[in-house]
């Protein structure tokens, strides 16, 4: 992701516990004015947020963005589904594997490319208890292998 002209405002770390991503796409969200300028100042948590395809449209569910607090009357509803921007093939291939392999549609970031917001998906299976036990422990052991390796380098 870090290219030209991106700047990436929110992460969901927690969909890279809760889930094995198999794939990543982008896709633009249809915004209003105010909602644009709160996530370019950073109101926006992606934590609990999942995508739904309905009647071939794309939407993605449970995304909070704070109301602009200069906006008055123009603010809409923080929690509202918001419509994605995809290829209407790309869509229809993702409804074909969350319906035929059990994935899910997980919002992974949300960014600024070259002044549009484009929202980064990815295709998840879900991770089970011992699944996360797993990663959390070769996580720990990465972190533990980096350190000594840190410290005998210091010597």
């Amino acid at each position: 992701m870090a290219g030209d002209g991106i700047k990436i405002i929110a992460k969901n770390s927690k969909a890279y516990h809760d889930y094995f991503i198999e794939e990543k796409f982008e896709a633009g969200i249809a915004l209003a004015g105010t909602e644009v300028k709160s996530i370019r100042m950073g109101n926006v948590n992606l934590k609990d947020s999942f995508c739904i395809i309905k009647e071939g449209q794309l939407t993605v569910h449970g995304m909070h963005i704070s109301p602009y607090e200069k906006g008055n009357i123009f603010n809409k509803d923080p929690r509202r589904p918001r419509q994605l921007l995809m290829h209407k093939r790309e869509i229809l291939r993702l409804f074909g594997k969350m319906k035929q392999d059990g994935y899910a549609l997980i919002p992974l970031s949300i960014y600024l490319s070259r002044a549009r917001v484009k929202l980064e998906l990815g295709l998840a299976k879900g991770k089970k208890l011992y699944d996360k036990r797993e990663s959390a422990a070769k996580r720990d052991a990465k972190r533990e292998i980096d350190r000594t390796i840190k410290s005998r380098n210091a010597r």
